[in-house]
């Protein structure tokens, strides 16, 4: 079997989680610059196969499209023009984040430690797999 990616997108950092290759498990992997996610994955995929990515899909408690909505839908068209035979899926990321500060407070790290932004992004993309690996398919 192949590889899942999920990504939490944001503008400032892309946090990325995989499946491992029996996709039984949803790890944190890299947490990457936007401007630097295309050439990241061109070779993440030259040695992994992917069988799909996962997005998260920023919404507003309401259900309605969050103003970072228009990114990530940007960052989803660069990904089909890239890699055109990767199937995308979309999940909602509401509380992703809030649920990755919960995690990292249970997880007794240091508070400089607690503290560092792409930790939260890396777990918020595991979780949104997790979410996606949830699902029925």
């Amino acid at each position: 079997m192949s590889r899942i990616l999920a990504f939490d997108y944001g503008t400032k950092r892309i946090g990325i989680a995989v499946t491992d290759p029996m996709q039984i498990i949803a790890t944190g992997l890299d947490t990457i610059h936007p401007k630097d996610i295309m050439e990241y994955l061109k070779k993440y995929l030259a040695v992994e196969a992917v069988e799909a990515f996962v997005l998260g899909d920023p919404k507003q408690m309401d259900g309605s499209p969050s103003e970072s909505a228009q990114h990530v839908k940007g960052f989803a068209r660069t990904l089909k023009k890239a890699f055109p035979d990767i199937p995308q899926h979309w999940i909602d990321e509401r509380f992703t984040s809030r649920l990755a500060h919960a995690a990292i407070m249970q997880s007794g790290l240091k508070k400089q430690d607690r503290q560092n932004k792409e930790r939260v992004d890396t777990i918020s993309a595991t979780i949104i797999l997790q979410y996606f690996m949830e699902q029925p398919r």
